[in-house]
């Protein structure tokens, strides 16, 4: 996993005053970084639009034009008067070597690049018309976009200022920043590349409480040991509601992901041959999953045990929630509107589900600072994993997940791992996982990916 920063400011000014690092010195490696990128992925002489703003941004454009100024065919747009030091001195070295600024971005309709330098993470006002109908052209051109460290418009908590840039690919600076895993962010950040700044990341760095998912961080319940029985993996019991399907769909998920047992609780019978069902819990459970079309009544008894309890969907409209929220061995996996009811339940925020997806950072810490015990997982285009003060971000989700039963798998795949033993936390971290890169390698078309789909291709990872 990797570290991911609110800002990165306080990590620029480390290298200048401990590492003598000047900001024309990081400014170099950063144009370098989108230079070598252009380099090895197109073809010398191929053209391109850079777009500039006035502040570092901009900046870091004009160095970019000076760096590929004779080997590929630039473009270069300054899109506002710059008044400050280093973007005019940047200005000064590239116009210098013959490079003429276009005085109007309209003459450009055909590029093979644009390259989009506007406006970095700074930016917190809702752009004006003139930025808005820019990056609406910069978008309606057909070439390969690339943004240096941020789409231009969207701001340091990843919200869309009036319009955003639609890049293929984000060539971020120094470390990587929150901002560009906002839900919003989605759409617009394309493939993101953290560029080195002249030194090591481990000296760049600072210690992070947030961190970036990577596929290395799956840890699948391999069974290596020989002599074994299907006790030696634990026994899931997971409560049926109203819908039952739902909780079947979480059953068969959790029967293919390593769990030995798993028995639904229900007094129904007319269920799939593989799942076990009973009226009450065996003394061999190890996990206890619930909520998936659980309706509104229940018995809350279930709810009170010292077993590891995964809390899903329904639950989250329900005031019995509140008598267990302080327990240490609880999970929950709200999507956003169940998260929006649970807030309103917890007398923490009375919000809907646009104002949450606006900062969902927010809202989750919000929550995790009232209940620092519980593991919750906030589902999204980019999942959110919370305890106490960590945050763990999984960038991996796919529309292909948006379909009905995407939530009961990945609730069968975590609860599965709680009953094998996994830590809470690591159990949401693996499941979550295990969910999105089974749906990225599933080969059909997006919008076909089914429950039974996403099983089979978890089955093979």
């Amino acid at each position: 996993m990797l570290n991911v920063y609110s800002e990165i400011n306080t990590l620029d000014k480390k290298c200048y005053e401990k590492y003598f690092l000047s900001e024309d010195i990081l400014m170099e490696h950063a144009s370098l970084a989108i230079h070598d990128y252009i380099c090895q992925n197109f073809t010398l002489k191929s053209s391109i639009l850079i777009v500039c703003g006035s502040g570092n941004n901009g900046a870091d454009g004009l160095v970019l034009a000076r760096q590929l100024f004779k080997k590929f065919n630039v473009s270069l747009y300054i899109a506002s008067k710059i008044k400050k030091t280093m973007p005019l001195l940047q200005k000064q070295r590239t116009l210098s070597l013959g490079l003429e600024e276009l005085s109007s971005i309209k003459q450009i309709t055909k590029t093979n690049i644009v390259v989009d330098c506007l406006f970095g993470t700074g930016l917190n006002r809702v752009l004006d018309e003139h930025s808005q109908n820019l990056i609406k052209h910069m978008n309606s051109i057909n070439a390969y976009k690339i943004s240096c460290d941020i789409p231009s418009g969207l701001n340091q908590k990843g919200q869309i200022l009036g319009t955003a840039f639609i890049a293929n690919t984000t060539i971020t600076m120094g470390a990587y920043k929150k901002s560009l895993f906002s839900d919003s962010a989605k759409d617009y950040v394309g493939d993101i590349i953290c560029a080195n700044l002249g030194i090591h990341e481990s000296l760049y760095e600072n210690i992070s409480s947030c961190f970036l998912l990577q596929k290395s961080d799956l840890i699948l319940p391999k069974r290596k040991q020989k002599n074994t029985n299907k006790g030696n993996f634990g026994h899931l019991a997971i409560l049926l509601g109203n819908k039952k399907g739902a909780g079947i769909i979480s059953c068969q998920t959790a029967l293919n992901f390593g769990v030995g047992l798993v028995t639904a609780i229900t007094s129904q019978t007319n269920l799939p041959y593989s799942i076990m069902y009973s009226n009450s819990l065996s003394t061999n459970t190890s996990a206890i999953a619930m909520g998936m079309g659980l309706g509104e009544h229940f018995d809350e008894s279930i709810l009170f045990n010292d077993l590891p309890l995964l809390l899903d969907a329904d639950i989250f409209y329900n005031e019995k929630i509140l008598k267990v929220l302080h327990k240490k061995n609880i999970v929950l996996t709200p999507h956003p509107k169940e998260f929006c009811s649970l807030l309103k339940l917890c007398s923490i925020a009375t919000i809907n589900v646009k104002t949450l997806q606006n900062d969902r950072y927010k809202y989750l810490n919000d929550f995790c600072t009232k209940y620092p015990n519980i593991v919750i997982l906030l589902k999204g285009a980019n999942v959110l994993i919370q305890h106490d003060k960590k945050l763990f971000i999984n960038s991996f989700g796919t529309s292909a997940l948006s379909f009905g039963g995407s939530g009961d798998v990945l609730a069968g795949l975590i609860a599965s791992l709680l009953a094998q033993g996994y830590d809470r936390l690591d159990a949401c971290i693996t499941g979550s996982l295990v969910h999105t890169i089974a749906a990225l390698n599933y080969k059909g078309n997006d919008y076909s990916l089914s429950v039974d789909d996403l099983i089979n291709e978890i089955k093979i990872l």
